[in-house]
């Protein structure tokens, strides 16, 4: 008897250890994609908490621009993220798809972030940005 319990609880904290070892980081994951339909869409957004999926406009230097769309997260594992876009992108702009987060603005649910602000900032865990860039089909 005492066996199986220290079987089972030995079974127990290894799953929870390797739950805690596995459990996603934060990610966006998108492709290039056609934008005719005014919608920009991740496959796929690992996000740490509440937040939002912001669409910035960026070129070859990488630098997040003006935002032309945003979408609402749920913490954890989001998929078929869909920004509706709120300016014209044409085949051939690189967008980027960015983490920012609910946090410092005024309203909860409410996108507040402008270029530069830190009311619905970016996410950026280890210092680093989660985001990919995709261009527009």
């Amino acid at each position: 008897m005492k066996f199986a319990f220290a079987t089972i609880a030995a079974t127990a904290v290894a799953t929870t250890a390797f739950a805690a070892s596995h459990s996603m980081a934060p990610a966006v994951e998108a492709s290039d994609q056609s934008v005719e339909n005014g919608v920009v869409s991740a496959d796929m957004v690992n996000a740490p908490a509440n937040g939002w999926l912001v669409v910035h406009r960026t070129d070859a230097e990488m630098a997040p621009g003006p935002v032309v769309g945003y979408a609402p997260l749920r913490m954890g594992e989001n998929t078929d993220v869909a920004a509706i876009l709120q300016e014209e992108v044409a085949a051939g702009d690189m967008l980027m798809l960015m983490i920012h987060s609910e946090e410092g603005g005024t309203a909860t649910g409410v996108f507040e972030y402008t270029l530069g602000a830190t009311e619905d900032g970016p996410i950026k865990p280890d210092g680093e940005l989660v985001m990919t860039t995709i261009t527009a089909q």
